[in-house]
Protein backbone atom coordinates (compact mmCIF):
# COMPACT_ATOMS: atom_id res chain seq x y z
CA UNK A 1 0.00 0.00 0.00
CA UNK A 2 1.44 3.41 -0.98
CA UNK A 3 2.17 6.05 1.63
CA UNK A 4 -0.37 8.35 -0.06
CA UNK A 5 -3.15 5.76 0.27
CA UNK A 6 -2.28 5.19 3.96
CA UNK A 7 -2.34 8.92 4.61
CA UNK A 8 -5.75 9.24 2.92
CA UNK A 9 -7.25 6.41 5.00
CA UNK A 10 -5.91 7.99 8.19
CA UNK A 11 -7.44 11.35 7.25
CA UNK A 12 -10.84 9.73 6.55
CA UNK A 13 -10.72 7.98 9.94
CA UNK A 14 -10.03 11.25 11.76
CA UNK A 15 -12.88 13.05 9.99
CA UNK A 16 -15.37 10.25 10.72
CA UNK A 17 -14.44 10.16 14.40
CA UNK A 18 -14.86 13.92 14.69
CA UNK A 19 -18.29 13.71 13.05
CA UNK A 20 -19.40 11.00 15.45
CA UNK A 21 -18.54 13.18 18.44
CA UNK A 22 -20.27 16.32 17.17
CA UNK A 23 -23.45 17.57 18.80
CA UNK A 24 -26.53 18.03 16.61
CA UNK A 25 -28.02 21.44 16.00
CA UNK A 26 -30.91 22.45 18.27
CA UNK A 27 -33.87 24.73 17.70
CA UNK A 28 -34.91 27.39 20.14
CA UNK A 29 -37.75 26.85 22.61
CA UNK A 30 -40.21 29.02 24.51
CA UNK A 31 -38.68 27.99 27.82
CA UNK A 32 -35.42 29.48 29.12
CA UNK A 33 -32.29 27.40 29.42
CA UNK A 34 -33.19 25.10 26.51
CA UNK A 35 -29.91 25.71 24.73
CA UNK A 36 -27.67 23.12 23.11
CA UNK A 37 -25.65 22.69 26.29
CA UNK A 38 -28.75 21.22 27.93
CA UNK A 39 -28.07 18.10 25.87
CA UNK A 40 -24.45 17.87 26.96
CA UNK A 41 -25.17 15.19 29.54
CA UNK A 42 -23.44 12.39 27.65
CA UNK A 43 -24.10 9.85 30.35
CA UNK A 44 -22.29 6.54 29.92
CA UNK A 45 -25.47 4.48 30.21
CA UNK A 46 -24.93 0.75 30.52
CA UNK A 47 -27.80 -1.63 30.98
CA UNK A 48 -28.64 -1.69 34.69
CA UNK A 49 -28.04 -4.85 36.69
CA UNK A 50 -31.08 -4.84 38.95
CA UNK A 51 -32.79 -7.29 41.25
CA UNK A 52 -36.48 -7.94 40.61
CA UNK A 53 -37.50 -5.32 43.21
CA UNK A 54 -35.23 -2.50 42.00
CA UNK A 55 -35.62 0.38 39.55
CA UNK A 56 -32.92 2.73 38.30
CA UNK A 57 -33.67 6.39 37.58
CA UNK A 58 -31.22 8.61 35.71
CA UNK A 59 -31.88 12.35 35.50
CA UNK A 60 -30.95 13.20 31.92
CA UNK A 61 -31.96 16.86 32.28
CA UNK A 62 -34.89 19.31 32.20
CA UNK A 63 -37.91 16.96 32.59
CA UNK A 64 -36.38 13.85 31.06
CA UNK A 65 -35.53 10.80 33.15
CA UNK A 66 -34.42 7.41 31.97
CA UNK A 67 -36.24 4.72 33.96
CA UNK A 68 -34.86 1.17 33.80
CA UNK A 69 -36.66 -1.92 35.03
CA UNK A 70 -35.26 -5.26 36.25
CA UNK A 71 -36.53 -6.86 33.04
CA UNK A 72 -34.53 -4.45 30.89
CA UNK A 73 -37.32 -2.11 29.77
CA UNK A 74 -36.14 1.48 29.29
CA UNK A 75 -38.47 4.48 29.53
CA UNK A 76 -37.76 8.13 28.68
CA UNK A 77 -40.07 10.73 30.22
CA UNK A 78 -41.05 13.94 28.42
CA UNK A 79 -39.06 12.73 25.41
CA UNK A 80 -38.05 15.60 23.12
CA UNK A 81 -35.54 16.77 20.51
CA UNK A 82 -33.38 18.80 22.91
CA UNK A 83 -32.64 16.52 25.87
CA UNK A 84 -32.53 12.80 25.18
CA UNK A 85 -30.96 9.82 26.90
CA UNK A 86 -27.97 8.39 25.01
CA UNK A 87 -29.87 5.15 24.40
CA UNK A 88 -33.07 4.45 22.49
CA UNK A 89 -35.84 3.82 25.02
CA UNK A 90 -38.49 1.16 24.65
CA UNK A 91 -41.18 3.59 25.82
CA UNK A 92 -41.29 7.38 25.40
CA UNK A 93 -43.85 9.55 27.19
CA UNK A 94 -44.53 13.15 26.13
CA UNK A 95 -46.35 16.32 27.11
CA UNK A 96 -47.13 19.19 24.77
CA UNK A 97 -46.81 22.37 26.85
CA UNK A 98 -43.49 23.27 25.17
CA UNK A 99 -41.26 21.72 22.55
CA UNK A 100 -38.82 20.62 25.26
CA UNK A 101 -41.41 18.06 26.37
CA UNK A 102 -42.33 16.32 23.12
CA UNK A 103 -40.95 15.32 19.73
CA UNK A 104 -42.51 15.18 16.30
CA UNK A 105 -39.58 13.03 15.20
CA UNK A 106 -39.21 10.28 17.81
CA UNK A 107 -36.58 7.62 17.23
CA UNK A 108 -38.23 4.93 15.04
CA UNK A 109 -36.70 2.28 17.30
CA UNK A 110 -39.03 3.24 20.17
CA UNK A 111 -41.65 0.54 20.68
CA UNK A 112 -44.31 2.72 22.36
CA UNK A 113 -44.69 6.50 21.96
CA UNK A 114 -47.27 7.73 24.48
CA UNK A 115 -48.51 11.28 24.13
CA UNK A 116 -50.10 12.91 27.16
CA UNK A 117 -52.79 14.50 25.01
CA UNK A 118 -55.15 13.34 22.27
CA UNK A 119 -53.56 14.42 18.95
CA UNK A 120 -57.04 14.50 17.38
CA UNK A 121 -58.37 16.82 20.07
CA UNK A 122 -61.28 14.55 20.95
CA UNK A 123 -60.74 14.59 24.71
CA UNK A 124 -58.27 13.21 27.19
CA UNK A 125 -55.51 10.79 26.28
CA UNK A 126 -56.04 7.35 27.80
CA UNK A 127 -53.11 5.03 28.31
CA UNK A 128 -52.98 1.87 30.40
CA UNK A 129 -50.68 -0.78 29.03
CA UNK A 130 -47.96 -3.21 29.98
CA UNK A 131 -44.62 -3.85 28.33
CA UNK A 132 -42.44 -6.48 29.94
CA UNK A 133 -42.36 -5.82 33.68
CA UNK A 134 -43.75 -2.27 33.65
CA UNK A 135 -47.30 -0.98 33.58
CA UNK A 136 -47.71 2.59 32.27
CA UNK A 137 -50.85 4.66 32.72
CA UNK A 138 -51.72 8.34 32.64
CA UNK A 139 -53.81 10.82 34.59
CA UNK A 140 -54.87 13.79 32.39
CA UNK A 141 -54.27 17.37 33.60
CA UNK A 142 -54.99 20.82 32.16
CA UNK A 143 -52.51 23.37 30.82
CA UNK A 144 -52.60 27.11 30.26
CA UNK A 145 -52.76 28.37 26.69
CA UNK A 146 -50.74 31.29 25.31
CA UNK A 147 -53.83 33.51 25.32
CA UNK A 148 -54.51 32.83 29.01
CA UNK A 149 -57.16 30.19 28.47
CA UNK A 150 -57.21 26.54 29.50
CA UNK A 151 -56.48 23.50 27.38
CA UNK A 152 -58.48 20.89 29.26
CA UNK A 153 -56.78 17.49 29.46
CA UNK A 154 -53.89 18.93 27.44
CA UNK A 155 -51.16 17.13 29.39
CA UNK A 156 -50.76 14.07 31.58
CA UNK A 157 -49.13 12.76 34.69
CA UNK A 158 -47.60 9.41 33.77
CA UNK A 159 -47.47 6.63 36.34
CA UNK A 160 -45.02 3.74 36.08
CA UNK A 161 -45.73 0.63 38.12
CA UNK A 162 -42.64 -1.58 38.34
CA UNK A 163 -42.77 -4.44 40.82
CA UNK A 164 -44.02 -2.95 44.09
CA UNK A 165 -42.84 0.56 43.20
CA UNK A 166 -45.13 3.31 41.86
CA UNK A 167 -43.39 6.27 40.18
CA UNK A 168 -45.30 9.38 39.06
CA UNK A 169 -43.86 11.97 36.66
CA UNK A 170 -45.88 15.17 37.03
CA UNK A 171 -44.86 16.50 33.63
CA UNK A 172 -45.70 20.16 32.98
CA UNK A 173 -48.24 20.46 35.79
CA UNK A 174 -50.02 23.83 35.81
CA UNK A 175 -52.56 23.49 38.61
CA UNK A 176 -53.16 21.91 42.04
CA UNK A 177 -54.34 18.33 42.13
CA UNK A 178 -57.99 17.76 42.88
CA UNK A 179 -59.41 14.75 44.77
CA UNK A 180 -60.20 13.05 41.45
CA UNK A 181 -56.57 13.29 40.37
CA UNK A 182 -55.39 11.84 43.68
CA UNK A 183 -57.83 8.93 43.45
CA UNK A 184 -56.71 8.20 39.90
CA UNK A 185 -53.04 8.32 40.86
CA UNK A 186 -53.39 6.02 43.87
CA UNK A 187 -50.33 5.37 46.02
CA UNK A 188 -47.21 7.19 44.82
CA UNK A 189 -43.85 6.05 46.17
CA UNK A 190 -41.60 8.26 44.01
CA UNK A 191 -42.62 11.57 42.46
CA UNK A 192 -40.67 13.51 39.82
CA UNK A 193 -41.87 17.11 39.96
CA UNK A 194 -41.14 20.53 38.36
CA UNK A 195 -39.95 23.38 40.59
CA UNK A 196 -39.46 26.35 38.22
CA UNK A 197 -42.51 28.04 39.78
CA UNK A 198 -43.51 30.05 36.70
CA UNK A 199 -43.90 27.98 33.55
CA UNK A 200 -45.46 25.27 35.69
CA UNK A 201 -47.33 25.53 38.98
CA UNK A 202 -45.95 28.09 41.45
CA UNK A 203 -43.67 26.74 44.17
CA UNK A 204 -46.18 27.14 46.99
CA UNK A 205 -48.73 25.24 44.96
CA UNK A 206 -46.20 22.53 44.22
CA UNK A 207 -45.52 22.14 47.94
CA UNK A 208 -49.23 21.51 48.47
CA UNK A 209 -49.21 18.91 45.68
CA UNK A 210 -46.29 17.10 47.34
CA UNK A 211 -48.04 17.18 50.72
CA UNK A 212 -51.12 15.61 49.18
CA UNK A 213 -49.13 12.86 47.43
CA UNK A 214 -47.04 11.92 50.48
CA UNK A 215 -44.46 10.14 48.33
CA UNK A 216 -41.47 8.79 50.23
CA UNK A 217 -39.03 10.01 47.56
CA UNK A 218 -39.45 13.39 45.84
CA UNK A 219 -37.03 14.29 43.04
CA UNK A 220 -37.09 17.85 41.63
CA UNK A 221 -36.68 18.64 37.93
CA UNK A 222 -37.37 21.49 35.50
CA UNK A 223 -35.52 24.13 37.50
CA UNK A 224 -33.40 25.94 34.88
CA UNK A 225 -30.56 26.59 37.33
CA UNK A 226 -29.36 26.39 40.90
CA UNK A 227 -31.04 29.59 42.09
CA UNK A 228 -34.55 28.37 41.35
CA UNK A 229 -33.84 25.00 42.91
CA UNK A 230 -32.41 26.56 46.07
CA UNK A 231 -35.44 28.83 46.46
CA UNK A 232 -37.66 25.79 46.38
CA UNK A 233 -35.48 23.84 48.80
CA UNK A 234 -35.52 26.74 51.25
CA UNK A 235 -39.30 26.37 51.39
CA UNK A 236 -39.00 22.70 52.34
CA UNK A 237 -36.58 23.24 55.24
CA UNK A 238 -39.19 22.65 57.94
CA UNK A 239 -41.09 19.97 56.03
CA UNK A 240 -38.76 17.24 54.78
CA UNK A 241 -35.10 16.26 54.87
CA UNK A 242 -33.05 16.90 51.71
CA UNK A 243 -30.41 14.57 50.32
CA UNK A 244 -28.05 15.76 47.58
CA UNK A 245 -26.53 13.09 45.37
CA UNK A 246 -23.34 13.46 43.37
CA UNK A 247 -24.46 11.21 40.53
CA UNK A 248 -27.49 11.60 38.24
CA UNK A 249 -28.52 7.94 38.67
CA UNK A 250 -30.21 6.37 41.67
CA UNK A 251 -31.39 2.80 42.30
CA UNK A 252 -34.60 2.47 44.30
CA UNK A 253 -36.75 -0.29 45.75
CA UNK A 254 -39.89 -0.07 47.85
CA UNK A 255 -38.22 -1.89 50.72
CA UNK A 256 -35.33 0.58 50.63
CA UNK A 257 -37.39 3.79 50.60
CA UNK A 258 -36.64 6.29 53.37
CA UNK A 259 -38.72 6.00 56.52
CA UNK A 260 -40.15 9.49 56.02
CA UNK A 261 -40.77 11.58 52.87
CA UNK A 262 -37.43 12.88 51.60
CA UNK A 263 -36.38 15.25 48.80
CA UNK A 264 -33.53 13.74 46.82
CA UNK A 265 -31.66 16.13 44.51
CA UNK A 266 -29.91 14.65 41.48
CA UNK A 267 -27.44 16.76 39.47
CA UNK A 268 -28.96 18.14 36.27
CA UNK A 269 -31.06 21.05 35.03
Amino acid sequence: MSLLRIALRFLILLVSQAAMGALPAFAQSGEPGCRPEMASYRLPIQRAQLTRDEVRLTFVGHATFLIETPGGVRIATDYNDYVRPPVTPDIATMNKAHSTHYSNRPDPGIKLVLRGWDPEGKGAARHDLTLGDVRVRNVPTNIRTLDGGTDYDGNSIFVFEIGDLCIAHLGHLHHPLEPGHLRALGRVDVVLFPVDGSYTLDQEGMLEVLKSLQARVMIPMHFFGGGTLERFLSRTRDLWPVERRGEPAITLSRAGLPARPTVIVLPGR
